[in-house]
């Protein structure tokens, strides 16, 4: 049986109502450095409002933060360039916009989809389940979401989030040398297939 509840921000009782730091039910409003309405006070974690509650989400926002406090150039943590990974199998992974989120932001969307039953490696692991599913710009190739389900999706997502974090385009990926073989490889054939050029169908 699993029993999925949710989990709350414990922020109460601890003197927050005696700063400028700003609430909603109980999460912590920050700025993209992860400082809060009180200068010099900063929030990381599952208590900040709008991210979801993931270790990984939590350690960046910390690197943000200690990064600005120590006056150092840094990056915003991102809502849509956080990985979301679902360990089942098979894995899911996936970083970026959905194709409907995409055509909501009001791109011209051109979708590639590559199976892993074309791809050599999953062959030899006996795990065909799932696919590929990459959501670009049609105007300008940019790759604006890459959706993963099948083996090592949870490893794999990590390239997403570079190429989404680099603005990589679906020409310059689909010559991007993958190992062969790998799992990885169906990312190729999956930028590939955006411009129906997949090698492995």
């Amino acid at each position: 049986m699993l029993v999925a509840v949710g989990r709350a921000p414990r922020t109460e009782g601890v003197g927050i109502e005696k700063t400028k730091i700003e609430v909603d039910r109980g999460f912590v409003k920050v700025n993209e450095a992860q400082e809060t309405a009180e200068p010099g006070v900063f929030a990381i974690g599952d208590i900040v409002a709008g991210f979801p509650q993931l270790a990984h989400v939590g350690g960046m926002s910390g690197i943000v933060a200690v990064t600005k406090i120590a006056g150092r150039k840094y990056r915003p943590v991102r809502r849509e360039r956080i990985p979301a990974c679902t360990y089942s199998e098979p894995q899911i992974g996936s970083a970026g916009l959905t194709e409907a989120q995409a055509k909501e932001k009001g791109y011209t969307v051109k979708v590639g989809k590559f199976p892993f039953a074309g791809n050599s490696k999953a062959t030899i692991v006996n795990s065909h389940d799932g696919f590929v599913k990459i959501v670009s710009d049609a105007k300008y190739g940019e790759i604006l979401g890459v959706h993963i389900l099948g083996p090592q999706a949870t490893e794999l997502v990590a390239e997403a989030v570079a190429v989404l974090e680099l603005e990589g385009t679906v020409e310059e990926m689909m010559f991007t040398i993958h190992a062969h073989p790998t799992v990885a490889e169906a990312l190729l054939d999956g930028f590939s297939s955006v411009e129906g050029k997949a090698v492995n169908v």
